[in-house]
């Protein structure tokens, strides 16, 4: 009996051991696959970790609201302790300790000065849409490229924020990923640390979701109000194309214009002087209606910039005073038709005289071509420059017209002196026979001119025959010759008809050039005497 009771123990041993090494290996085989599990959920998390950028806004923003909330928290640690010291402090115990406190919580709230608002809002600036300002006004043509570069603009704020949504986006599917891998963890190993770290994460989990559905609803709101101010825009831009699309019609009809009539006033007026002159009052003229079309499409208050002009007049005028008058001498040089361009003019300009001919009268001066002419020869001794008269000349300044209107001969004459025992008759007559030989051509053409010149002044004296005058001067009879001549080629005729007269005196034995003479007298009688009686 005994030994069946032995046998029965050791079978039931046996069988216990059995039993104990089954549990032992699944226990070994639960363990080994639970840490393999914690490596492949660690890896995953740092894989997660990797993913995210250091850079990352949302990051650096949530780490600097959770180093405002620490700072907080510390600062108000210190300010119990310093409230608890400064109650135990009734004998100046604790002073050293009081003081550091202090210092600590200085730098704290200094730290709480720079964080701002982020302990109680994080993401506050992120989530916050890019500030559009005020719809630029459409005004004008050039207004049009600032209405485009302004669309630009805020699309391009529009997409960043776009991009940050994204971003944030982004970084909850990550968050997400982690929770879910750390509850993983938490199971497997129940321990503070992961509990604490999975704590943190969910915290930082639904700050993130809450700032997702916010940027989600604003970027709504953003959306619509760009588009809605982008609509405005390319409104006031269509209006403001189709406005200059008809001012450029209209400009385009006024060059026709300007065209057909530079046309008309070719074809009538044959005169080049006349048809230049005219050419730039229709130029004048177009440019300035063109001028004024674009003034009163484009300012949108005329009165009130009238005002202010008004106001400004005075000191305008008092500074630009040369300016306003040179533009008033051109109206008065253009619509009173004194002077034209081609005609040869004489201005007295600062003890100087030039004689030219006008080549150009533009708003501000006239610009003449200095020609050879008897004040170059016995006054200037240069010619050939380009002279500028201002216009305001023409109410200071001596100005001569040559040529004005279709007359276009002027009166020269030539001194020429002979003695007082000369035939001053036959030379009056020669030198009359002499101009009267060479002006004939001329006299003819200016009687013509003259009577032409009736129908708008008064002319008393239309005498055009050549005239001759004697003076009695100290050193003989002067005789002047005076005779019609072209007033572009006076020095010509001058010359040709001075050397035709001094060869007929030459040849006449009645006749002697006189010129300065000197005639000395001696008295020998007075000379002869002696010294002596001569003291």
């Amino acid at each position: 009996m005994s030994k069946i009771l032995f046998v029965l123990l050791c079978a039931l041993s046996l069988y216990a051991k059995t039993i104990d090494k089954d549990n032992n290996a699944t226990n070994d085989a639960f363990s080994a696959q639970r840490q393999h599990l914690i490596e492949e959920y660690t890896t995953s998390i740092s894989d997660i970790d990797d993913e995210i950028p250091s850079d990352n806004v949302w990051i650096k923003n949530y780490s600097s609201y959770l180093t405002s909330l620490e700072v907080k928290k510390n600062l108000e640690e210190i300010k119990d302790q310093i409230s608890t010291l400064t109650k135990e402090n009734k004998y100046g115990k604790n002073f050293d300790e009081l003081s550091s406190l202090r210092s600590k919580e200085n730098i704290l709230s200094s730290q709480m000065t720079q964080f701002k608002s982020k302990d109680s809002a994080p993401f506050s600036e992120l989530l916050t849409p890019p500030e559009i300002s005020e719809l630029p006004s459409i005004n004008n043509p050039l207004d049009i490229f600032t209405g485009y570069s302004f669309i630009k603009q805020i699309n391009n704020n529009y997409d960043e924020y776009i991009k940050q949504k994204e971003s944030l986006a982004a970084m909850v599917v990550l968050l997400e990923k982690k929770t879910a891998i750390y509850e993983n963890l938490a199971a497997l190993q129940d321990d503070n640390k992961t509990q604490s770290n999975l704590e943190d994460l969910k915290k930082q989990l639904e700050k993130f979701s809450v700032a997702l559905d916010t940027i989600n609803i604003t970027e709504s709101v953003y959306k619509k109000r760009i588009e809605v101010m982008e609509i405005n825009l390319n409104k006031k831009i269509e209006e403001q194309i189709y406005k200059l699309i008809k001012i450029g019609i209209i400009i385009v009809i006024l060059f026709v214009i300007l065209f057909l009539f530079k046309l008309i006033i070719k074809k009538y007026i044959k005169d080049n002087e006349r048809f230049y002159t005219a050419n730039k009052i229709i130029t004048f003229v177009n440019f300035t209606v063109i001028l004024l079309i674009l003034f009163f499409n484009y300012i949108e208050n005329v009165s009130y910039l009238v005002t202010i002009l008004g106001f400004a007049s005075a000191g305008i005028a008092i500074a630009m005073k040369d300016w306003f008058m040179s533009i008033l001498g051109w109206l008065v040089i253009v619509f009173g038709g004194s002077i034209h361009v081609g005609d040869r003019i004489r201005v007295d300009m600062d003890g100087m005289v030039y004689v030219g001919d006008v080549m150009d009268i533009s708003l501000l001066r006239i610009t003449i071509l200095e020609d050879i002419t008897l004040s170059s020869v016995m006054k200037n001794r240069r010619a050939g420059r380009i002279i500028f008269i201002p216009n305001n000349y023409i109410f200071t300044r001596m100005i001569a017209n040559y040529t004005h209107n279709s007359l276009k001969t002027v009166w020269d004459g030539i001194d020429i002196v002979v003695t007082f025992d000369s035939n001053h008759k036959k030379a009056l007559h020669i030198c009359k026979e002499i101009t009267r030989k060479y002006s004939k051509g001329y006299t003819d053409i200016t009687r013509k001119q003259l009577n032409k010149l009736r129908s708008n002044y008064s002319l008393k004296n239309t005498n055009v025959e050549p005239r001759i005058f004697s003076f009695i001067e100290p050193n003989g009879i002067v005789i002047s010759s005076w005779y019609l001549t072209n007033a572009y080629g006076t020095l010509t005729l001058r010359s040709t008809i001075s050397m035709e007269i001094v060869e007929e005196f030459n040849k006449a034995d009645d006749i002697t050039i006189a010129y300065p003479t000197q005639r000395l007298h001696i008295d020998t009688e007075q000379k002869m005497m002696p010294p002596e009686e001569l003291a």
